[in-house]
């Protein structure tokens, strides 16, 4: 089933009737992506910005219902870019599993499962690989909470994006396909093939969603505006690479 991604920063802006309207009548399905704002953080040494955290995710996890989606994803441990000069900690590691375990009512009630999304150095020390994203799952341990794999993080994090994906089996709850540049799948050297492999071995059903980068001259503030290349838009990221994606699932043996 064909879809896209909704980027949620902040639940309340969301028009949720006009985007769930929007999907309904297109017959396409929808996943939400979300990020944490500066202070809202549930593994802060303060536990008043820990509070706000937890009630900020339970409105995450309500407006993704109120949008008719199943599926959350994000890196929503910890604002993107937050970093504390030191690995982490066991008090860092207990507060974010208390937190998702605090979510698991509203998850049951709203019958969304929530992707916790591992990413690369620059952007965070808590959480980077598949091993340390399953750990966090298995110490929760909600059904309800799993992991979302992005082949961009985990080309940079990962000695192997396919056996990280093995890894996981049912922990893995959501993909984010990127390319290692963001651009065009199939231009960059990520084994987009190994990994597909991966998802039919451990019978993965859940979405497989592209994300990149391209470029439009009017939008001058987005990342695409800095790093894409000039020639590739957004809908030559989204068409091109569901025709290659396409090529790759449903093709078990991918071609070799």
């Amino acid at each position: 089933m064909d879809g896209f991604e909704i980027p949620m920063f902040d639940p309340a802006l969301l028009p949720a009737a006009a985007i769930r309207s929007a999907f309904e009548q297109s017959g396409l399905e929808c996943t939400v992506c979300a990020i944490l704002p500066a202070g809202v953080n549930p593994i802060s040494s303060d536990a008043g910005d820990r509070r706000k955290a937890l009630s900020h995710l339970k409105q995450c996890v309500e407006m993704t219902a109120n949008l008719g989606v199943k599926v959350l994803g994000g890196p929503l441990y910890a604002p993107i870019g937050y970093f504390t000069g030191h690995r982490p900690t066991a008090d860092e590691w207990q507060w974010a599993t208390e937190a998702f375990q605090a979510l698991g009512e509203t998850l049951d009630a709203c019958d969304v499962t929530i992707a916790i999304e591992p990413v690369n150095r620059s952007e965070t020390f808590f959480l980077r690989t598949a091993k340390e994203a399953l750990a966090l799952c298995q110490a929760v341990g909600h059904p309800r909470v799993g992991v979302t794999i992005d082949t961009f993080h985990a080309n940079i994090e990962e000695k192997n994006p396919a056996a990280a994906v093995l890894s996981l089996r049912d922990r893995l709850k959501h993909m984010h396909i990127s390319e290692n540049d963001r651009s065009l799948l199939g231009q960059g050297h990520v084994d987009f093939p190994g990994i597909v492999d991966a998802l039919h071995a451990i019978g993965y059903q859940g979405y497989v969603m592209i994300e990149g980068f391209g470029f439009l001259p009017e939008v001058k503030d987005g990342p695409g505006a800095l790093w894409a290349e000039r020639e590739v838009s957004p809908m030559d990221i989204a068409s091109q690479g569901a025709a290659y994606l396409r090529s790759l699932l449903h093709d078990p043996l991918n071609g070799h």
